[in-house]
C-alpha cells in the first residue's frame, strides 16, 4: 500500500502536466478532436511511465518480459 499511494499520485500529476503542456501548445481555438488529441497523448505519457517505473523497480527481475523457452 505504500508504494502504490505514491506511484498513483505520481500518475495523476503526470496526466495533468502533459494536458497543461498540450493545452499551452496546440493552437486555438480548439476542436473536440483535439482535445481528444490531447488527452490520448497524456494517458500514453502517464501509462508510459507507469510502465517505466514498475520495470526498474518492482519487477527487477530480467525476466519479467521475457522467458526462456524449455528445450
Amino acid at each position: 500500500m505504500r508504494k502504490v499511494l505514491p506511484l498513483g499520485a505520481g500518475m495523476v500529476l503526470t496526466f495533468v502536466a502533459v494536458v497543461a503542456i498540450l493545452m499551452r501548445v496546440m493552437p486555438g481555438p480548439r476542436k473536440e478532436t483535439d482535445y481528444l488529441v490531447i488527452g490520448t497523448l497524456a494517458t500514453f505519457a502517464a501509462l508510459g511511465l507507469l510502465f517505466l517505473v514498475l520495470v526498474t523497480t518492482i519487477f527487477k527481475d530480467p525476466s519479467a518480459l521475457f522467458k526462456r523457452r524449455k528445450s
